[in-house]
C-alpha cells in the first residue's frame, strides 16, 4: 500500500492512499483542522466539564501523529495531565513520518524531539514523555480493543465512512460509548446524517459544532 506525504491549503502535511483513494487529513488544512475538532472542540471543551482533573483521551487512528503532537504540546503549555491511548493497526513508516512538517509550523523547537518520541516510542506500553504526558500505542484494530469506562475524550480520527464504513456503525459507537466515562464525548470530523444516527442509537447525546475551514460542522457525541 503506497502512502504519499502532500502539502495541504494551511501548509502543513498529510498522507494520501491514492489505491484507497483516501486522505488523513482535509485538504484545507491538516493542521487546523486538527487544532479545531480535537483539541479546541474536544480537548478544551472537556477541560471545562472537568477542571483540574487528570484526564484520559483515547484516539482511534494515530496515523501521522498530529493530534498526539498537539496534545503534548498542550501539555507543554498548562499543568493538564494526559493519559494518551492511541489506537493504529497500520502505523506509517519512519521514512514518512520523518518527513512531516508539524513542529516547524508550530514554531517550538522542542517539539522536534517530542515528534520523534511519539513516533518511535515502543508499542503496547505506556511512555511517560512528559511528567504530566503518557502516551500508550497499541497496534490493535477498534474492532478488538475494549475497555472499561474510564477515557474523558475520544478522538475518533478514522478514515471516512466512504473508505472504511466498518468503524462507523452503531456497534463501533457502542464500544466507544462504554469505555467513556459519564459526561465524556466523543468528536469527530464527520458530520453525515448517517453518522449521527449511528452515534444516537448507541445512546450518545450528539451536538453540530461549527466545523473547520472548509466543513460546515463537525460532531460532538456526549456521554
Amino acid at each position: 500500500m503506497q502512502r504519499e506525504i502532500f502539502t495541504t491549503r494551511d501548509g502543513s502535511h498529510s498522507i494520501s492512499i491514492p489505491e484507497m483513494n483516501v486522505m488523513y487529513h482535509s485538504i484545507h488544512g491538516a493542521l487546523q483542522e486538527s487544532i479545531h475538532v480535537f483539541i479546541r472542540a474536544g480537548l478544551h471543551h472537556i477541560q471545562e466539564k472537568f477542571p483540574d482533573q487528570a484526564l484520559n483521551i483515547l484516539e482511534v487512528g494515530f496515523g501521522t501523529g498530529l493530534n498526539a503532537l498537539l496534545t503534548l504540546h498542550e501539555c507543554l503549555r498548562s499543568p493538564v495531565a494526559i493519559g494518551y491511548t492511541s489506537l493504529e493497526p497500520y502505523p506509517l513508516e519512519k521514512e514518512k513520518t520523518s518527513l512531516l512538517n508539524y513542529p516547524a509550523l508550530l514554531e517550538s523547537p522542542e517539539l522536534e524531539k517530542y515528534f520523534d518520541q511519539l513516533h518511535n516510542s515502543e508499542w503496547e506500553k505506556e511512555v511517560r514523555l512528559l511528567s504530566n504526558f503518557t502516551l500508550c500505542k497499541k497496534k490493535i484494530l477498534l474492532q478488538d480493543f475494549s475497555s472499561s469506562p474510564q477515557f474523558h475524550v475520544v478522538y475518533f480520527d478514522a478514515f471516512a465512512p466512504t473508505a472504511q464504513a466498518e468503524l462507523w456503525t452503531t456497534e463501533m459507537f457502542e464500544k466507544l460509548y462504554r469505555a467513556i466515562i459519564p459526561g465524556g464525548i466523543l468528536v469527530t470530523y464527520c458530520s453525515k446524517s448517517v453518522v449521527r444516527r449511528a452515534m444516537e442509537a448507541a445512546g450518545f447525546k450528539v451536538t453540530k459544532p461549527q466545523g473547520p475551514w472548509g466543513k460546515r460542522e463537525m460532531l460532538r457525541a456526549i456521554k
